[in-house]
Parts: C-alpha cells; structure tokens; sequence
C-alpha cells in the first residue's frame, strides 16, 4: 500500500483537524540512531525526534534491553493500585534530580495530562480557579490545558475551568517590549505581570504556569532572569510557580536540566513528558510533598507509570546522565544557532534565529521586513524534506522552523543539517 492510499484511509476515518506535514505526507517505518526511513525507502535525518520525544535517538539497545527485559517477565501492566519497582526507582531519581525540597513525584502518559495535574495540585491548594499563563503559551490539547493556551492557532475552545489572565515575557521576538535591553524588558514584562493580578484577578490567584522556552509558540527564549523577577511577586502573594519542562527537560536546553533554572529560581512544581521515555508514552509532575499531598479525595493512575514504560524511561535517564548528553547539546546547539545566525545575515527571509541547546527556531519572514512569513516557512518544510532533512514548525504565526534533534547528535549530522538548510534557504529566497 502506498502513502498516498495510506493518506486517504487516514483522512476518512481521523479527524480533519489532526495535523499532517507536507504536501505528500510520508510514513515511518523505520530509523536508527538519528535517521528515519519513510515507506518509499527515502531516508531522512531527523531534526524533530517525534516532537523532541526520541531524545536519545532511535534503536538504542540499552533502553530496547530494558523494554524487552520487563516484555519477558510477562508483566506490561498493573496499574498503580500495585507496586511497581521501576516506578519508584524512577521517582526517586527525579525527585533528587528536580532539586524541589522534600519533592514527590505522579507519573502520567503525557504532557498534557502531566499539567491538567499540575493545575488540579495548584487550584485545590490555593482553593481557587484563577491562574496565570503566558502570552503564546501552549500546555496541552485536554479541557484545562487548552484553556490556558495563550495562542489562537491551538485554543479550540473559549471554554474553561479555570479563570486565566495572560502575561507578557513569552514571545520577546514581536512583544511590544521587545526592543528592550534584557533588564529593561524584565522590569516591563513583571510591572505587567503586577498590573494584570491588581486589574484582572481577585488576587487569590492559584498559580502562574509557564514553558521556560515556549515550544510550539516558536522555541521563544526569554532573557535568563526573567522567572527569578516573577517569583517576587508571586511569591508576596503566595501564588505557586509551575515549570512546564514538557519540552525542556532532561538537559536539551545544554547548558541547564531543567529550562528553568537558567532563571536561578526552584518552582513549587515541574511537569514533564517527552523526551523522558525516548518514544514510550509517560509523563508526570514533581512537586514539593505537601502541594503532591493537597488532595484529599482518593485517586490512581490506570496506565501511567506503567512497568514498561518506567523501566524504558529509567533506561533513557540512565543513558543520557552518563553519556553526558547535556554538554553535547550545549555544544553542538552553539554550533548550529551559530551556522544558522550566518544564514540570517546573509539571507533577509530570516527574521530570528534564537534558542538553547538543541532546542532552535527560526523565525521566517517576509523578504526585506518583519512580516511573518507562513508561505516561507511551508516552502522550507518541502525544501529540507526534499533534501533529507525533517524539521518542525511552529510559532504564533506557523512561520517559525523548529529544530530539535536527538541529543545524541554528531557533529558531522549538525554540519549535513546546516547544508541542507543553507540550501533550502537559498532556494526559497531566490
């Protein structure tokens, strides 16, 4: 059966909202290391990872080892109504790594479910339904992630259980305050932060929940600090701070674990998904015991934290700790976001180039202005693809590429991924 015939099977029976890339949308079905293969026999390097959750890469025989070694005890689920060995080995880990004092640790199955948590722990805490978000935020596709998504590309519903107000800080690249010295701008954007809670809440608010580098909104960077100014005031009102380190977790950002310590501030709470399982469905929430402890009514949960997939997880962790994945992604990330700020000198199609570690976007434009660009950001998803190279996209706008490789990534791969996109650059300037 081919792609094509496979894309009309799709579109008959999935939701016309489930987005598709490319024109001709290709499926996988197989990969190594950082290399995937569609159904055509058309092999791609990876610069997406399956939505930065193929962290680590592909067939990596110490996480399949210990997939396959909890397959063969016959035990792929129990529920958490058991104990499960490999989930409280991976709690403690994280746990110890988050550095939240006297941390207590609920796994999921996703990102999405981990922040639905982490705002049922902050509003029943608090005993109240108000809280804060970024502009350009997005925290998940369920009913009360969706309702504090701060971009009107990805809110599919006005509808909300909880009360949000939005803050600036999020997307500094088109932020009336963006032209701002890093000092400056923190000052503007938690002077708004201050006006918001005394004009548009009650003041009791839960929680202001935030991505340190926002994902889908365009990989945006605030200046380093920016969270430390925030926690001030929250912290006179008693309001919790939640990192949602969905996408910037486990080191990818290089020069820090967490994203949000490049802010040199301890969140009352993370949330976290992704990467962590290399492909296996978990996520969760890190929190300090007495919010983890808040709820009173009894509760489980049927799949996440499963066998499988914590002994994978654990597998994962153990492989990019002792690899040092971090360092690698610091280094390398320097490299690209270094290639790619040459690019946008030379070519004025791009706008922004920013991020940390490998976690890069790039800002497409209209040529000779500030203007976003979805047209030119549609034709480099073709161009790359066309040249074996798979990347994301994004932002406010779709007009944003979004680059996140494996952290496993070699040096050789970051200058094969610079060529193509110089390439694919040059072909849609021209």
């Amino acid at each position: 059966m081919s792609e094509a015939e496979l894309l009309a099977r799709h579109r008959a029976v999935l939701p016309q909202w489930l987005a598709l890339y490319y024109d001709e949308p290709i499926e996988i079905v197989r990969a190594q290391g950082r290399r995937v293969t569609d159904a055509e026999g058309n092999t791609y390097l990876d610069f997406f990872a399956g939505i930065l959750t193929n962290a680590i890469g592909y067939d990596i025989a110490e996480i399949s080892d210990a997939i396959r070694a909890q397959l063969d005890t016959g035990v792929l689920h129990t529920s958490t109504l058991y104990l499960i060995r490999r989930q409280v080995e991976l709690a403690e880990r994280i746990a110890e790594l988050s550095g939240i004092p006297e941390a207590k640790v609920f796994f999921t199955n996703s990102g999405t479910e981990a922040n639905e948590t982490a705002l049922m722990l902050a509003t029943q805490y608090r005993r109240s339904n108000q809280v804060l978000a970024l502009r350009n935020s997005y925290h998940g596709r369920a009913f009360g992630t969706i309702g504090i998504t701060g971009n009107r590309g990805w809110a599919a519903s006005s509808l909300s259980p909880v009360k949000v107000s939005y803050v600036h800080g999020g997307y500094r690249y088109r932020d009336p305050f963006g032209s701002l010295p890093d000092a400056d701008y923190i000052k503007a954007c938690t002077d708004d932060l201050r006006d918001v809670l005394q004009t548009t809440t009650a003041g009791d608010v839960a929680a202001l929940i935030a991505e340190p580098i926002q994902g889908v909104g365009g990989f945006n960077v605030p200046p380093d600090g920016l969270f430390a100014a925030f926690k001030e005031v929250l912290d006179s009102y008693g309001i919790l701070l939640i990192s949602d380190e969905v996408q910037t977790g486990w080191g990818r950002t290089g020069e820090h674990f967490w994203g949000i310590q490049a802010h040199g501030v301890t969140p009352d709470a993370m949330t976290f998904a992704k990467g962590l399982g290399n492909g296996l469905a978990i996520g969760g929430v890190v929190a300090r015991g007495d919010l983890m402890d808040c709820l009173t009514a009894n509760s489980i949960s049927t799949f996440g934290g499963n066998p499988v997939a914590t002994a994978g997880a654990k597998a994962t962790l153990d492989y990019l700790l002792d690899r040092d994945l971090q360092g690698n992604a610091e280094k390398l990330g320097h490299h690209l976001i270094a290639g790619l700020r040459d690019l946008g000198e030379r070519y004025d199609i791009i706008g922004d180039v920013r991020g940390k570690g490998l976690m890069i976007g790039v800002e497409l434009v209209e040529s000779g202005g500030k203007d976003p660009s979805p047209p030119n950001a549609a034709a480099l998803l073709e161009e790359t693809k066309a040249r074996g190279l798979l990347v994301g996209k994004g932002g406010l706008h779709g007009n944003v590429l979004r680059l996140a490789p494996p952290m496993t990534l070699t040096g050789e791969e970051a200058d094969e991924a610079l060529e193509i996109l110089e390439a694919s650059v040059a072909e849609v300037a021209r």
